[in-house]
């Protein structure tokens, strides 16, 4: 019987490792960390254009000359316990949706999505920063065990700042901004911080929860009293933020939400790509697939969307709630 240590490779420079290791000795890189590369997991590689013809070498279609779709078009990543796929839909010119997800072996997950305020500049950017800004403090706090509210405010506030400096002086009217919704769960609880109209949900046995409340014009207003929910809709400003991340947002902490993992379930964070044609959660549980792992969770939302028009980016990250047995 065979009975040598198994052996893994290091994701960064192949070397050997075995799975007692913390750092692999070839290049030093955490093993006890996973995460979405910085600046965002490569393409989904199409291996036709959409005329139908083949690509060449550098990306180019023999039949028709198109370049292959930019490298944001779409995106997926996959992690033991979560994954993502983030789409341009059928209607924008570019993604500009952003996502990064990350856990720490044994110790939980932590997962961030940015949607660029697409009236501003460099919106593509502004989301990519902030996701890559916002993972490193909540993988930080994971490794850590620090406080999951005050990581996630840590967060936010850290991708804030990094979102700000993209601004150029005197530009202030189109600085870069988006929306932000990020997890950090550990084996006993979720927490939920957000800023804008990104959302996140909670999908259990039985049914599916908003955690979130939009930072818009219109869930001001119903939240006042001012409008019905059905006339805040119906207004053109139903969409127009009231808080976001970007040089002027004068964000002072986001929203958050902690509970427990006492059941096995999913976190959904979403963009508006996605929400807009599933606004209540039971529309998002009808159209959950069923004992599929988190990645054809995340393919399946997003295909809802796109057939059902696709108007805008869409972006979808699932995390598996394992119910006091670790993310």
């Amino acid at each position: 019987m065979n009975m040598e240590p198994s052996k893994e490779n290091c994701p960064a420079c192949g070397a050997a490792v075995s799975p007692q290791d913390r750092f692999c000795e070839g290049c030093g890189r955490n093993l006890r960390v996973q995460r979405t590369p910085v600046g965002g997991p490569d393409a989904v590689a199409e291996p036709r254009c959409a005329c139908g013809g083949d690509l060449d070498a550098e990306g180019f279609c023999v039949r028709c000359g198109r370049a292959r779709p930019p490298a944001r078009d779409r995106v997926e990543f996959v992690l033991p316990g979560l994954a993502g796929v983030s789409d341009r839909g059928r209607r924008r010119q570019r993604n500009e949706d952003s996502l990064a997800f990350g856990r720490v072996r044994a110790r939980g997950a932590a997962a961030v999505v940015c949607d660029g305020v697409a009236s501003s500049e460099r919106a593509e950017q502004a989301s990519q920063v902030a996701v890559d800004t916002a993972l490193d403090v909540l993988l930080t706090a994971v490794q850590s065990g620090g406080d999951p509210e005050a990581a996630t405010a840590d967060a936010a506030l850290a991708a804030d700042a990094a979102v700000g400096r993209l601004a150029r002086p005197g530009a202030e009217e189109v600085a870069p901004s988006c929306t932000f919704v990020s997890a950090l769960v550990t084996e006993e609880s979720a927490t939920v911080g957000w800023v804008g109209d990104s959302r996140a949900y909670l999908v259990g046995e039985t049914g599916a929860a908003r955690l979130t409340t939009d930072d818009t014009w219109a869930a001001q207003l119903v939240a006042e009293g001012v409008l019905t929910e059905e006339e805040a809709l119906t207004d053109r400003r139903a969409h127009v933020l009231s808080r976001w991340l970007g040089a002027d947002s004068q964000l002072e902490a986001p929203q958050a939400v902690t509970f427990r993992v006492e059941t096995p379930g999913l976190l959904v964070l979403c963009s508006d790509g996605l929400w807009n044609y599933l606004p209540e959660p039971e529309d998002l549980w009808a159209a959950l697939p069923r004992g599929v792992p988190p990645v054809e969770v995340a393919r399946e939302l997003v295909e809802v969307a796109l057939k059902a028009g696709g108007h805008d980016n869409v972006t979808v990250v699932v995390v598996q709630l394992r119910g006091g047995h670790g993310a």
